[in-house]
């Protein structure tokens, strides 16, 4: 099944794309102007992509619209990649040398998606380790440009989670209970 996934430069370009923003619909012309792609190379991948069951289409007037199925089977694995491979989780890795010593890195899940936040202190962003707080400034505002919105993140270092996971901090338990993409690090890392 994997090669159903990654068989051509337009299919990674056209999951960048939907993925970056899985609550986005998009016309064949926009996708077009976003992959920088022929526009028969895009119907085509769209096609096959509609065919593996990937995306979802519905015409409203003269135009077809696009969207990535979040029923689908690889959805979540997809998405996570594309959150490693782009924005701010790109970035993050990008510059992880700029950053300190980084331990963890995570987002949240709902960050991911761009499902609007349920609770104001809802942390998007996790980074462990001795950071460099104005060059993981300088990366989020300019993820906060790209956006348009603000982004909420917690530096923190290893003996502070450390600290928190041993007290049960309500704060890190809403992190730890919630989904998230771990962009540095794993899970088991997180929790302990």
């Amino acid at each position: 099944m994997l090669k159903d996934l990654f068989i051509s430069k337009t299919r990674v370009k056209l999951l960048e794309t939907f993925l970056s923003d899985s609550t986005q619909m998009y016309h064949v012309r926009d996708l077009v102007r976003r992959t920088g792609d022929e526009i028969n190379a895009v119907r085509r991948e769209l096609a096959r992509m509609e065919a593996l069951g990937m995306v979802k289409k519905e015409p409203r007037g003269n135009r077809l619209y696009y969207w990535f199925r979040k029923d689908y089977v690889f959805f979540a694995d997809l998405l996570s990649l594309v959150a490693k491979s782009t924005g701010i989780g790109e970035n993050l890795l990008k510059n992880r040398h700029k950053l300190g010593r980084v331990n963890l890195a995570m987002l949240s899940g709902r960050f991911v998606r761009h499902e609007p936040k349920s609770q104001s202190d809802e942390v998007d962003l996790l980074v462990v380790g001795d950071i460099v707080l104005p060059e993981l400034s300088a990366i989020v505002r300019a993820e906060e440009t790209r956006r348009g919105q603000t982004i909420n993140y917690t530096p923190m270092t290893e003996e502070e989670l450390k600290f928190r996971r041993t007290r049960r901090d309500p704060f890190l338990l809403g992190i730890l209970t919630g989904s998230r993409v771990m962009i540095i690090g794993s899970d088991q890392d997180l929790v302990g």
